[in-house]
């Protein structure tokens, strides 16, 4: 009975940890201008961990369906760009996306030697149209990873 408490209560320090993240839309730009709205981020672990996988998780509601496009991801440190990188959305989501509620997961394990610190990460999404679906940013916090490798 203590290992199912203990089990239990574990199971609750790690769900409850997770918090969401801060968002806001880009520029001048708020949500009533695109047809794809965040609804919630979600970064696992929180903050990164710098040579180990993170899963970045939004949550989102569009109110029609997306069957392209692409994604495309701007990184920044200190107010300077040190990663880009743009993906077809359908390989960061099912397609077609129909209208309703989906999850976008972006998996990414970032290089032992970047630099702890707060990142801004925006995050654009284009139609196969060329319209723009939604823009985005927030910041995550990288912490430090192993200085030694484990054996």
């Amino acid at each position: 009975m203590n290992r199912q408490l203990l089990l239990l209560f574990t199971f609750y320090v790690l769900v409850s940890s997770i918090q969401a993240i801060d968002f806001t839309y880009c520029g001048q730009y708020d949500e009533e201008n695109f047809p794809l709205k965040v609804q919630q981020i979600k970064i696992i672990p929180d903050p990164v961990v710098t040579g180990k996988p993170a899963i970045f998780n939004i949550s989102a509601v569009t109110d029609r369906s997306v069957s392209g496009g692409k994604v495309m991801i701007e990184v920044r440190y200190f107010g300077i760009r040190v990663h880009s990188e743009t993906h077809d959305i359908c390989e960061e989501v099912s397609c077609p996306i129909e209208a309703g509620n989906f999850v976008l997961s972006h998996a990414e394990t970032l290089p032992g030697y970047t630099p702890p610190g707060v990142y801004t990460l925006k995050m654009k999404m284009i139609g196969k149209n060329g319209y723009q679906l939604t823009c985005f940013s927030f910041k995550f916090k990288i912490g430090f990873g192993a200085l030694v490798s484990e054996s």
